[in-house]
């Protein structure tokens, strides 16, 4: 991918390389997803690995070492370093979905400084939506503002619980029985990514995960978070490095979602994930 110009050695420059390089290696996922090939392996149980898992990974990282070289990059398929200014990027969530030949994945990049997410962005190529937050400056989905759904009765709620083989299945089943016992409709869309990104556009009102990795998660609590919804402290519950649970939740259901998953929330928008920081 080229651009027409240098990108600006700023904030700036790198949201605009953010959205360029996302949408390039959207093309590239959605050719590979249309074509007849299915091959794929598996990294573990229920852990599935494609060709285009790589190839993704790959292109994104060339093309953010070509213009911003002293920037981290720490990205499932191939891990990295984790810098003063970092970028976390899965090149493929959803990728049982993916190889499975199901339009519901996407591709996630986040981008943070001293450890402060300062934008996000999340790509499904299948549907071309782009969801994408800077830090202090609302979320949007195609470039439209977006915000979480003002549901406030678990009758009307759908909550979407995340699967991890790091936590026992008796924990999962556990959160999963109190919000059934709360009257919620528990979904697993089997992307997490685009889980959080479902409960900033209103199109869920909850998402939790009792573990979960810093690429896939990041991006979408501040996404969430900018469009007016509650998050966990995620970088103090966990790490970029090992990861951590995950909440987030639309305003009026947040405190019985915390309390169902056992997973506790931000005081506020922003402190969560330090979104306050210019």
């Amino acid at each position: 991918m080229k651009s027409k110009a240098p990108y600006s050695d700023d904030l700036g420059g790198r949201v605009r390389l953010c959205h360029d390089v996302i949408r390039s290696a959207g093309a590239l996922v959605l050719a590979a997803f249309r074509s007849d090939v299915a091959a794929f392996s598996m990294k573990g149980p229920q852990d599935f690995l494609t060709e285009t898992d790589a190839a993704s990974e790959a292109h994104i990282r060339s093309v953010i070492a070509g213009a911003f070289p002293g920037d981290g990059f720490f990205g499932e398929e191939g891990g990295g370093e984790i810098l003063d200014r970092v970028w976390v990027v899965d090149p493929i969530d959803g990728t049982a979905n993916f190889a499975r030949r199901i339009p519901h994945f996407c591709i996630s990049i986040g981008y943070l400084e001293g450890g402060v997410p300062r934008f996000g962005a999340i790509y499904n190529p299948a549907l071309d939506e782009l969801h994408f937050a800077q830090a202090g400056g609302g979320a949007t989905r195609n470039g439209r503002p977006i915000a979480c759904a003002s549901t406030r009765s678990f009758e009307a709620a759908s909550v979407e619980l995340g699967w991890s083989t790091r936590v026992p299945n008796e924990a999962y089943l556990a959160v999963t029985a109190k919000l059934l016992e709360k009257g919620a409709n528990v979904r697993r869309g089997a992307s997490g990514a685009l889980g959080l990104a479902y409960v900033a556009d209103g199109r869920s009102d909850g998402y939790a995960e009792l573990h979960m990795n810093a690429w896939d998660c990041v991006p979408g609590l501040l996404i969430v978070a900018e469009a007016g919804g509650r998050v966990c402290p995620y970088l103090e519950l966990g790490s970029l490095q090992d990861g951590g649970p995950v909440l987030a939740a639309a305003p009026g259901v947040a405190e019985a979602v915390s309390a169902a998953a056992g997973i506790p929330l931000a005081p506020n928008l922003r402190i969560g994930m330090e979104t306050e920081a210019a």
